[in-house]
């Protein structure tokens, strides 16, 4: 193949602050064109740069445009699943963000119409690329911590009505979908990657502080095993008081334990493995560093550049839609689990 004059042409779905910055990655990287872009709002009402074609429903969008390349779906949660199938219908393929979609049932779904017409399904993970995330796939893939005794998953943030109160959709069952799906599911992702498979899961789950702004739990407790062996618990909660406490991931083992903390499991807090020097780790910038191409909290660079590599030939997909159908798989099978007590608005 020939990659000398190679060009990718993107649109974009739902042009909100998430679609926003896959239109700024796709404007910066070169052999990208952002040729179109839609959204029930305005152009006004979206305040979006005039520098594609603007159209009020995907439908018409795809219609217009049988060129594109690459449909990125950036849409309320509800939305990515029907809305991924219409592109891959229309022979393009998607860059999910996440979640893949709200159940397994609508995952599986667009996994199959994937592989019908052969075309990529791209989903965001990029947490998996932050620097402490690559240091412990490293340390647990190479074996240095022997067994994997407990690993504790802690995510304590806030969400109040400031958040709420911005966006319609967000805290509804059936766009939303969830606490898990909506604010943790990159680190069940983290999880997942990191140590396999969960099973033998029970969940308690309740609504602190939600009671009239979500239809759903705002914390929860769950503890279950993996299939490699070992055990784990997941405590979450956006009941946190004023502001984000931290997301953290520790890990005890056979011959050592690890934390890594922060906001957003972005500082390693402690390292005592036997017979292993930690290496130094490029910083993590804050996660509200949104213009950074690269290096920011977000990572949404490194996912644009591996759309490039995949299609271009030159690299494989690493987070393929398999692996964001199995996130789905997990949340919901952690919400199985137990009675969320959802409330459904009158």
């Amino acid at each position: 193949m020939n990659t000398t004059d190679f060009i990718l042409r993107f649109a974009v779905v739902g042009l909100g602050h998430i679609g926003k910055r896959h239109a700024e990655m796709i404007r910066r990287q070169e052999g990208f064109e952002l040729v179109a872009g839609c959204d029930v709002r305005s152009p006004d009402e979206v305040g979006v740069e005039n520098d594609f074609s603007f159209y009020g429903e995907i439908t018409e969008m795809l219609a217009a445009h049988p060129e594109l390349d690459v449909v990125c779906i950036c849409t309320p949660n509800g939305l990515h699943a029907s809305q991924a199938i219409q592109a891959l219908e229309a022979g393009h393929h998607v860059i999910i963000e996440k979640p893949m979609a709200l159940s397994r049932f609508d995952g599986e779904k667009v996994l199959h119409k994937a592989l019908e017409v052969g075309k990529q399904v791209f989903c965001v993970m990029q947490n998996r690329y932050s620097p402490p995330s690559e240091w412990l796939k490293e340390v647990v893939d190479s074996g240095v911590l022997g067994a994997i005794h407990m690993v504790q998953v802690n995510c304590f943030w806030n969400r109040d009505d400031r958040y709420y109160g911005k966006i319609p959709w967000k805290g509804t069952l059936d766009l939303d979908g969830g606490t898990l799906f909506t604010q943790f599911s990159h680190f069940i992702d983290i999880l997942y990657w990191l140590f396999g498979d969960i099973h033998n899961i029970q969940s308690r789950f309740a609504d602190f502080t939600h009671a009239e702004n979500t239809d759903f739990e705002d914390s929860g407790l769950v503890t279950f095993d993996f299939t490699r062996g070992g055990m784990g618990t997941l405590q979450f909660s956006t009941a946190v008081a004023m502001t984000n406490f931290e997301s953290s991931l520790t890990i005890v083992a056979e011959k050592g334990t690890i934390k890594v903390g922060g906001q957003y499991m972005n500082e390693v807090e402690y390292c005592c493995v036997d017979g292993y020097e930690m290496p130094v780790l490029p910083p993590s910038n804050p996660a509200n560093d949104y213009g950074a191409y690269k290096g920011s909290a977000a990572n949404h660079g490194y996912i644009f550049d591996n759309v490039m590599d995949t299609l271009k030939g030159s690299g494989r997909i690493t987070t393929n839609a398999l692996e964001g159908l199995k996130v789905v798989d997990i949340i919901e099978r952690i919400y199985s689990a137990s009675d969320r007590g959802i409330k459904i608005r009158q």
